[in-house]
């Protein structure tokens, strides 16, 4: 009996520390799962962040510049002084005028021109160097109120009596990002008004004032 009793003892102490050792290796088989899939989830993270966070770029991106301008200034009238502010729409520029010191009230044709130069000619015609409207679409020139016009008609700026003007335009023929953009090509006022229908310039006379238009961080491309 004596012997019967020390076996049983010994088999129940074999068995215990079995389920023990079983006990643990379950333990650390959940632990190293546990670090596998934690591993797993952060490399994740890097490879491929959650769709969330490169949805949608700002407009900026998309658009390009925001806004640029373009500062008038005349070699006839060193007292005119002007400012032309593009503004970014959804689908569409907004453009601002606003100029003061010009000697001759009444409406002055202004154009968005081909080339971001305001320099004189060899003969000394001013602002030659801007070149022609700024025509992408190659069509006949008219004012804007027409369904079909260059890209660079803006029509007239009525001059009031004390020399200051304000105009705004907002055309969808333009974009600050693109081909169509007004940056890095000059913005012309005219000594005359635009007739909306002489070809190719509207009859506006000479070139009385010139700016070249910059983006908002000053880049003129």
């Amino acid at each position: 009996m004596m012997g019967m009793t020390r076996g049983t003892r010994s088999k129940t102490r074999t068995t215990g520390r079995a389920r023990w050792s079983s006990i643990l290796a379950a333990a650390v088989a959940l632990s190293a799962l546990g670090a596998s899939a934690a591993l797993t989830a952060c490399a994740g993270g890097v490879k491929a962040p959650p769709a969330a966070a490169t949805a949608g770029a700002p407009a900026g991106q998309v658009h390009g510049a925001q806004s640029a301008t373009a500062t008038l200034e005349s070699a006839d009238d060193p007292k005119l002084s002007g400012t032309v502010t593009f503004t970014q729409l959804e689908d569409a520029v907004r453009m601002v005028v606003d100029v003061a010191g010009v000697s001759d009230a009444g409406p002055h044709g202004i154009h968005l021109h081909e080339n971001g130069k305001c320099e004189h000619g060899p003969a000394g015609k001013h602002y030659s160097s801007a070149g022609g409207h700024f025509n992408p679409t190659g069509v006949p020139h008219a004012c804007r109120e027409s369904t079909t016009h260059h890209a660079g008609d803006f029509g007239n700026i009525e001059i009031q009596a004390d020399g200051t003007g304000h105009l705004v335009v907002v055309t969808s023929m333009l974009s600050l990002g693109g081909p169509n953009s007004p940056i890095g090509k000059a913005v012309i006022l005219h000594t005359g008004g635009d007739d909306c229908k002489t070809q190719p310039t509207g009859n506006s006379g000479g070139r009385l004032a010139c700016g070249l238009v910059v983006g908002a961080r000053g880049l003129a491309h």
